[in-house]
């Protein structure tokens, strides 16, 4: 097993360490229950932490227009949803055949749009795209040479858009309000595109802001998943060990703990982790109906964005109880469910130990590790994984770059690994 010999000199210290972090009250939280029964043979448990409210699609609430945006990977599909002012692409050998964006954070007195234009090798500039649609060849293998961006609507005069594209190997200067960015005609593709929205006048997006393109398809890498959260006070220490140590997980929660727990799902997506969907109250979508399963991850998705401007991508069954009608009616929402490779059963011993040797006495390249960011002992035994994972050769990343590293993945497919 690559790298478990560097890993068990060094995990008697961090398991030392972290469990003396806990011993010494740094991750107690007060109020800690079981949240419900256990799914046979498969499950974890489940959460009912509040009823189901209304969510605003214009919030109305003062925060700036944000862009999210996507990129039609070639052979690989769509990427994840981007953050306004993150990396969208980025993997070596891997080009860009279309793209989309939308805006959130809409401002309740105005409207505000956007629109972009793509150049398509082999067949120029394409038609203007508006507000979420698609535009480029998301079927082919043609790469984007080069973009236009606009934003429209009464309040379009308040904010200035900047982009910019990698290509050739170097990122290209900030285009804004039109301009151009990328060379077409010249043979060169779009690896990875950035879009931001400032304030007019209030000049370039700070560099510091996107995520680093940190993932090297040619080494090792794993995704660690936790289940059911965000709880603030166990979620934070994750995210403290994985900022300490260079690495991002996925975090599938259910949309009834989403608004109690929405500054810890903000800093998720600050530091590159990804945000997912784990059904509003923890309900198996195999005893669903269509209208149901709507319901259930719809509603979600729409929390999620309203808290942090990220829609998931991905969603998770509880239990892992899935079918082909479920599966079916994701797949018509466009979204993959995402299952497992290692099952440290956390949930039922809820002993760090056990969690830990669950890990590495059989982690592999391509895993998928399911945890549930809910119970201390699960950031304690993380504590300690984490950064052992990491000084045995490791990339910890999220489920999607996983899969864009590894073939792609498709809505209405499930997926357990990606070697």
């Amino acid at each position: 097993m690559r790298g478990l010999h560097r890993i068990k000199k060094i995990l008697a210290i961090f398991l030392i360490v972290g469990l003396f972090m806990s011993s010494q009250g740094l991750a107690v939280y007060a109020g800690a229950t079981d949240l419900g029964a256990a799914a046979p043979e498969q499950g974890g448990p489940g959460a009912d932490t509040g009823e189901n409210e209304e969510v605003l699609q214009e919030t109305g609430s003062g925060a700036p227009p944000a862009v999210n945006y996507s990129g039609c990977l070639v052979r690989q599909g769509w990427s994840t949803i981007t953050q306004d002012n993150g990396i969208c692409g980025g993997v070596p050998g891997v080009w860009l055949t279309a793209f989309k964006a939308n805006l959130v954070n809409l401002p309740a007195e105005g409207h505000v749009g956007i629109c972009y234009q793509v150049n398509l090798s082999g067949s120029g500039w394409l038609e203007w795209a508006y507000d979420g649609a698609e535009t480029g060849g998301p079927g082919g293998e043609q790469p984007l040479e080069a973009i236009r961006m606009e934003l429209t609507g009464e309040l379009a005069q308040r904010y200035d858009l900047y982009y910019k594209v990698l290509q050739n190997g170097a990122w290209t200067p900030w285009a804004v309000n039109g301009g151009t960015a990328g060379q077409e005609g010249v043979g060169l593709w779009i690896g990875a595109i950035r879009v931001s929205i400032t304030a007019k006048g209030a000049g370039e997006p700070a560099e510091e802001q996107a995520f680093p393109m940190a993932v090297d398809p040619s080494r090792p890498m794993i995704a660690l998943t936790f289940d059911d959260g965000p709880r603030t006070a166990v979620t934070s220490r994750i995210l403290d060990s994985l900022q300490a140590n260079g690495g991002r997980a996925t975090f599938f929660m259910l949309g009834s703990n989403v608004n109690a727990n929405a500054e810890v799902i903000r800093r998720m997506v600050s530091q590159g982790c990804e945000v997912a969907n784990h059904t509003h109250d923890h309900k198996y979508i195999s005893k669903l109906d269509a209208n149901g399963i709507i319901s259930q991850v719809g509603s979600t998705n729409q929390k999620i964005a309203a808290v942090c401007g990220v829609t998931p991508g991905i969603m998770r069954p509880p239990g892992g109880y899935i079918d082909g009608a479920s599966l079916s009616v994701l797949g018509s929402m466009g979204m993959p469910a995402i299952m497992w490779s290692i099952d440290t059963r956390d949930w039922e011993h809820r002993n760090p130990q056990k969690t830990i040797d669950a890990v590495l006495s059989k982690v592999r390249d391509g895993d998928i590790i399911l945890m549930h960011d809910i119970y201390t002992t699960t950031a304690d035994a993380a504590q300690v994984l984490i950064p052992a994972l990491t000084a045995g050769g490791y990339q910890l990343v999220t489920v999607s770059e996983l899969a864009a590293c590894r073939g792609g993945m498709v809505p209405g497919h499930k997926y357990s690994q990606f070697r």
